[in-house]
C-alpha cells in the first residue's frame, strides 16, 4: 500500500512540474520589424509588427501582421535563421501578390498557420535539423526560442529591383524572433 502511495506522490509532483512548465510558456509574441534588422541593413523607414498566439493545444497560432509607412508590398514571410542572417522561407503570411501596390499602413494580414501551412526547409547552416513538411512544433519552437524572422518585402514593379524602399525584394522589414 505505501508503495502505491510514494509512487502516487511521485506522478502528482511530476504534473505539477508539468503544469508550471506549461504555465511559464510563451504562447503569445509579438514582434518589431524595421529596415534596420535587415540583411543587409536599408533605410526604410517602413515599421511593422508581427503578432503571434499559440493555442493552448499547439495545434495552431493565430497572427496579425501590421505594416506601416511602407509601398509596394509583395509578400511576407517566416524565415528560417538567426539574427544577421537571411535563410529559408517556412511559412507564408502575404501574398504573393502583383507588384507595384502603392502605400501600407495598417493590418496587412491576419490568419492562422497550422500545420498545412509549414514549408519544408532542407536542414542547414540556417535552419540547423530543417523544418520538414507541416512540422508546426518546429514554428512554434522559432517563435518561442528564436532562431527565425519575420520579414516584408517590397517590388515597384519597374527593373531593375531592389533600388530603394518600395522596391525591397530581398526584404524591406525585419523582425528577429
Amino acid at each position: 500500500m505505501r508503495r502505491i502511495q510514494v509512487v502516487a506522490a511521485i506522478a502528482l509532483v511530476g504534473l505539477a512540474v508539468a503544469g508550471l512548465a506549461l504555465a511559464g510558456m510563451n504562447n503569445n509574441s509579438s514582434i518589431h520589424l524595421t529596415g534596420q534588422l535587415e540583411v543587409p541593413i536599408n533605410d526604410s523607414k517602413g515599421q511593422g509588427q508581427a503578432i503571434f498566439r499559440i493555442a493552448a493545444d499547439g495545434e495552431s497560432i493565430d497572427y496579425r501582421l501590421i505594416a506601416a509607412n511602407i509601398e509596394n508590398v509583395v509578400v511576407a514571410h517566416i524565415h528560417c535563421a538567426g539574427p544577421g542572417v537571411n535563410g529559408p522561407v517556412t511559412v507564408f503570411l502575404y501574398g504573393p501578390v502583383d507588384a507595384g501596390g502603392g502605400r501600407t499602413d495598417g493590418v496587412l494580414s491576419a490568419g492562422t498557420i497550422t500545420a498545412a501551412d509549414v514549408r519544408p526547409v532542407a536542414d542547414s547552416a540556417t535552419c540547423p535539423g530543417g523544418i520538414e513538411t507541416g512540422d508546426l512544433d518546429a514554428v512554434i519552437a522559432l517563435l518561442q526560442n528564436g532562431g527565425g524572422y519575420v520579414n516584408v518585402h517590397t517590388n515597384d514593379g519597374v527593373a531593375p529591383t531592389n533600388t530603394g524602399p518600395g522596391d525591397l525584394a530581398a526584404g524591406e522589414i525585419r523582425g528577429d524572433t
